[in-house]
């Protein structure tokens, strides 16, 4: 097929450091390419890809300290990706509700995973106005808030990399892997680090929305011996970071709509030990790649007895579940399921009937 991707400009794809869609995006390109599909990746000029890249703008926009605006660069790769249409079989968007104008008035299949919270007060208003359009969830729990959108399925994240080593022996820490925010809860992390009497280190990136309550709840707590901040770490640096952890904490507060670090955690043999928030009870198997637990005290519990899980089986559950190529050929019944059901798709026109 000839496949377009159609990325987020804030993080290179893959990102040089840390970033959840644009991996995604990376991981699902590299493995529709290897099947021998015909990819076309809309992204920042510095991605990297075998793909046949078509840059929306130079660079990277949150690492590009003259950027204002980051719409207008996304307007422009609209365009781009629209004066080129007939020559895809399916346009595939990972940029949430952005393009819907435009799709709505082109002739083209597509579909849009949408990567994000759905619980957002504002957005019933655009997604009611768009109503036909095909979407596609990461987790069936990131449906709840807007359950009436025209969904084609749920296709969980995979990972290309065989990150597991058999020779890897945990040390004793805990790791911390993300984003600093108050949803993903690393002042819990630590709570729950000081009640298992073991070191935390935090490998996590602090965007400029956030600075704010990491120099107000998270800093004050790094000058505790058991604590440990590292910083934003790249793609390369995660199999060693989570490899060689006790497990994972991932004591979230908010309904992730997935959660990529679990599953990294995973295709290094380390356990989770996570909130049942969101998508963690479909990604989680309780007692086999992790617990799923209710409070710090719990978290605890499960931190000394995390020897129980056999780090190998937790790997051999992740190749089952959340490998590259299962992700690819999920989206590919996608994509022609749809392009069969309708094989010359029309433009609506404005004023027409939705409904």
């Amino acid at each position: 097929m000839r496949i377009a991707q159609v990325a987020p400009l804030f993080e290179s794809v893959p990102p040089k450091l840390y970033g959840g869609t644009e991996r995604v995006v990376s991981y699902l390109t590299e493995e529709l390419v290897r099947q021998g599909h015909e990819v076309t990746l809309f992204a920042s000029g510095d991605s990297r890809t075998s793909a046949h890249l078509v840059p929306g703008c130079p660079a990277a926009l949150r690492l590009c300290e003259g950027c204002i605006d980051p719409l207008a660069h996304h307007i422009a790769m609209l365009e781009e990706v629209y004066s080129g249409k007939f020559g895809f079989d399916l346009i595939h968007f990972h940029v949430d509700y952005i393009h819907f104008p435009y799709t709505r008035r082109e002739g083209t299949h597509h579909i849009t995973t949408l990567h994000g919270r759905l619980d957002i007060p504002d957005l019933p208003a655009v997604y009611g106005s768009y109503p036909e359009m095909p979407v596609v969830s990461i987790s069936n729990d990131q449906r709840t808030p807007l359950p009436w959108l025209n969904w084609l399925g749920t296709v969980y994240h995979g990972l290309p990399y065989k990150w597991y080593s058999a020779t890897r022996k945990p040390e004793k820490y805990l790791a911390f892997l993300g984003r600093i925010s108050p949803e993903k809860n690393p002042v819990e992390a630590v709570h729950i680090a000081k009640l298992a009497g073991m070191k935390l280190k935090i490998a996590a990136k602090v965007d400029r929305a956030d600075r704010e309550y990491f120099q107000d709840c998270v800093q004050p707590l790094l000058s505790d011996p058991l604590v440990e901040f590292i910083g934003e770490i790249g793609t390369e640096q995660i199999p060693n970071f989570l490899g060689h952890a006790a497990a994972l904490l991932f004591p979230i507060n908010w309904p992730e709509p997935f959660g990529l670090v679990t599953i990294e955690s995973m295709a290094c043999g380390t356990p989770v030990i996570a909130y049942p928030q969101g998508s963690v009870p479909e990604l989680i198997d309780h007692g086999v790649t992790g617990f799923v637990v209710r409070n710090a005290e719990e978290a605890a519990d499960a931190v000394r007895n995390v020897n129980e899980i056999d780090r190998k089986q937790c790997y051999e559950r992740f190749l089952q579940r959340f490998s590259a190529e299962r992700m690819a050929n999920e989206y590919l019944a996608i994509y022609r399921r749809l392009v069969e059901d309708n094989p010359e798709p029309l433009a609506l026109m404005p004023g027409a009937s939705v409904g």
